[in-house]
C-alpha cells in the first residue's frame, strides 16, 4: 500500500510529478524537526527561549543545528532569524528598516492660551509680548509663543525705537494659507464674529477692531531691521543653530526687562 503513495520514492503513482511534490516526511526526521521550530518561533508573539523551543520537539532532537540552519537560511532574506536578549526571534532586516519607517503628521490642538495668543496677535499685529499680556490680562508663556512660532504661523517683525527695544510678533503667509485667507483684509470684522457667535452680546460701547493697516506704521517700528539685516551679517560666521536659539531667547526675555525708572 505504501508504495502507491504519492510522492514516496519507489512508487509507481506521481512519479511524473515528484518535482512538484513535498516527499512524505516521518515526525522523527531531522527536516520535520526544523519546519517544527520555523513555525513555532513564526507564531510566536514573543522571542522564545531554547526550553520552550526544546518542548515542542521530540526527545532528544538537537536544536543548535535546526537554529544555525534556519539562521543561515534566513540570513539573505527580508525576514532574520535573530538571537535577542537569550531567546530568538523572526525580525525584518536590518536593512530594510527603511522601508518599514512610515511617516504621520500627529494632530494636536491649541491650547486656549494659544488661541487667544494667535488671535491678539493676528488682530494687533506688529505687537509685543507685554502688550500680548497687556490684552489677555495674563503672563505669556515662553512655550505658547514656542509654539505659534513652530507651527510657522507666526513670525518675528522687528524691534520697537523704544526703551528697552523689544521684540515684536505678526502672522505669517502660512497663517494665511491654513486658515484659507488671502490677506489680513480677510479677518472676520465684529458683525461675523458675533454672527458665528464667537462675541458676546453684550459689547462694551466704543469698541472697534483694531485696524491692521495702522498697526505697521504704529510706535516707530524698524520692521526685520536687526532680525534679517545687521545682526545676521554681523554674526554670518557664527552657528546658525546657536544663533537662532540665542536670538529666540534673548527676544523673548526682552519685555521682563526693567524699563527707565523701574527697578
Amino acid at each position: 500500500m505504501d508504495s502507491d503513495r504519492p510522492g514516496l520514492p519507489g512508487g509507481d503513482k506521481g512519479q511524473g510529478n515528484a518535482g512538484n511534490v513535498t516527499p512524505f516526511r516521518r515526525p522523527g526526521e531531522p527536516v520535520e524537526h526544523l519546519r517544527i521550530v520555523e513555525a513555532v518561533l513564526f507564531a510566536a508573539a514573543e522571542p522564545l527561549d531554547e526550553a520552550s523551543l526544546l518542548a515542542r520537539l521530540p526527545d532528544g532532537a538537537m536544536l543548535a543545528p535546526l537554529l544555525d540552519q534556519l539562521r543561515s537560511h534566513y540570513a539573505p532574506r527580508g525576514i532574520n532569524l535573530v538571537h535577542v536578549a537569550g531567546k530568538w526571534a523572526f525580525r525584518t532586516a536590518d536593512d530594510l528598516a527603511f522601508v518599514m519607517h512610515r511617516e504621520a503628521v500627529e494632530q494636536k490642538r491649541l491650547s486656549r492660551a494659544g488661541l487667544e495668543t494667535l488671535a491678539i496677535i493676528a488682530y494687533h499685529q506688529p505687537v509685543s509680548r507685554a502688550q500680548i499680556e497687556e490684552v489677555r490680562g495674563v503672563a505669556v508663556s515662553k512655550g505658547t509663543l514656542d509654539v505659534l512660532l513652530q507651527t510657522g504661523w507666526v513670525r518675528l517683525r522687528g524691534r520697537r525705537r523704544t526703551p528697552g527695544r523689544p521684540i515684536t510678533y505678526g502672522t505669517s503667509d502660512r497663517f494665511l494659507d491654513h486658515f484659507g485667507l488671502e490677506s489680513l483684509d480677510d479677518l472676520p470684522g465684529v458683525d461675523e464674529l458675533k454672527a458665528a457667535g464667537l462675541l458676546s452680546g453684550e459689547i462694551p460701547g466704543g469698541f472697534e477692531m483694531p485696524g491692521l493697516g495702522a498697526a505697521d506704521d504704529d510706535g516707530g517700528l524698524d520692521e526685520d531691521e536687526d532680525l534679517n539685516a545687521q545682526e545676521n551679517e554681523d554674526r554670518s560666521l557664527e552657528d546658525p543653530c546657536q544663533f537662532a536659539v540665542s536670538e529666540f531667547n534673548r527676544a523673548l526675555g526682552d519685555d521682563d526687562m526693567p524699563k527707565d525708572g523701574e527697578t
